[in-house]
């Protein structure tokens, strides 16, 4: 048996072609590297440059240098508050900015859901276990009117309860200032707190809540601005303030509210009570004198109208006729009544009076024309 060739395809003849030029191809590359590597010589047999420093290259190499500060987290964090700021359910949209601000502005704080009106407060102890912080900030609404503001050192306490007035946020045109974001503050206290124990207390509150601890990863190496707590009318008035850097000027950032103290706690979020305030008036309680000064107003303007028509429907006492009131009255002439007994003639009104009179003379003229 003879072996036939088989028939040569055009697809066989490209494939083959293709084969040559990448073979050409890979031959030329390998020739071009060896003469690249043939001309250069190895990192390790070069020599390597010697550069003496004389007393003026010092000067001009300390000039050249650019000195670039360390990072903020060099130094050790030994300073571990977290502060857990959160809500219940119900809040407004004014208090829900209010949290974000202060979120904002701490950078050692932290967030969660809001909690459920029917949850006991001793549950935010169990919630800032879970979120590993050591203080809280908690706002309570009550009625989608009255604010309520907790903080307390989560697990031991003490812990407060204030009344939140006059809410103020960022967001609002008359805060004009502008801070770095995550700067630590400096905290300003009125020098009462250092004359009364409970206030004592709260200023200690504060400066752990508030001040950023140093070192903190998410903190900047920089004091711009100066939050301010000072007491005015048994209340607390807080103050968020920028400080301008070219005559050392303070404007106000924001936010701003007024704390009114309601009661100090031992514990956190409950526990028998240290301190309470006499001159706290509940909102419930404010309201309701309201509402009775109005209605006492009200009550006087009836008693006001009733007597007086008590006094217009009483009769006008009847005095006696005096004798000398008919002196100088003289009697009239009596007269006879004229009777008229033909009917009088109807009278014409002005308008038809004036008509017929403009009637005659366009008539006159007329006739004269004529």
């Amino acid at each position: 048996m003879s072996a036939f060739p088989l028939p040569v395809t055009s697809e066989r003849k490209m494939a083959a072609r293709g084969g040559k030029r990448a073979a050409e191809r890979t031959a030329q590359k390998k020739t071009k590297r060896a003469k690249l590597t043939g001309n250069k010589t190895p990192q390790t047999e070069r020599k390597q440059k010697t550069v003496t420093f004389t007393p003026e290259n010092e000067e001009e190499a300390n000039k050249n240098i650019i000195s670039v500060p360390p990072p903020v987290s060099t130094g050790k964090w030994t300073n571990k508050e977290r502060v857990l700021v959160f809500s219940s359910r119900g809040i407004s949209f004014r208090t829900r900015h209010l949290m974000m601000d202060l979120r904002t502005m701490m950078p050692h704080s932290k967030a969660d859901t809001k909690m459920d009106r029917k949850d006991k407060l001793f549950v935010v102890n169990e919630v800032c276990e879970i979120k590993n912080c050591n203080k809280c900030i908690f706002f309570e609404a009550k009625k989608k009117q009255d604010l309520y503001m907790w903080i307390s050192n989560v697990p031991h306490g003490p812990s407060a309860k204030f009344l939140v007035q006059n809410v103020h946020t960022l967001a609002e045109l008359k805060m004009t200032g502008n801070c770095l974001k995550g700067s630590r503050p400096l905290l300003s206290f009125d020098p009462k707190f250092d004359k009364e124990p409970h206030y004592a207390l709260l200023k200690e509150l504060f400066t752990q809540i508030f001040s950023t601890p140093r070192y903190h990863p998410k903190s900047q190496p920089f004091v711009d601005h100066v939050l301010s707590f000072t007491i005015a009318e048994h209340r607390i008035w807080f103050r968020n303030y920028q400080i301008i850097e070219e005559d050392a000027s303070l404007v106000e950032i924001g936010p701003r509210f007024v704390l009114n103290l309601i009661k100090v706690f031992q514990g956190s979020f409950g526990g028998p009570t240290l301190y309470e305030n006499p001159h706290f008036q509940s909102p419930n309680m404010h309201r309701r004198v309201i509402r009775q000064a109005t209605a006492a107003r009200q009550k006087q303007r009836q008693t006001v109208k009733q007597i007086l028509k008590e006094k217009r429907s009483e009769e006008q006492e009847v005095l006696a006729r005096d004798v000398t009131d008919d002196v100088f009255s003289t009697p009239a002439e009596p007269r006879d009544p004229a009777v008229q007994l033909q009917p009088p003639e109807p009278q014409r009104s002005k308008k038809k009076l004036r008509l017929t009179e403009l009637k005659k003379r366009t008539q006159m003229k007329r006739t004269a024309r004529r």
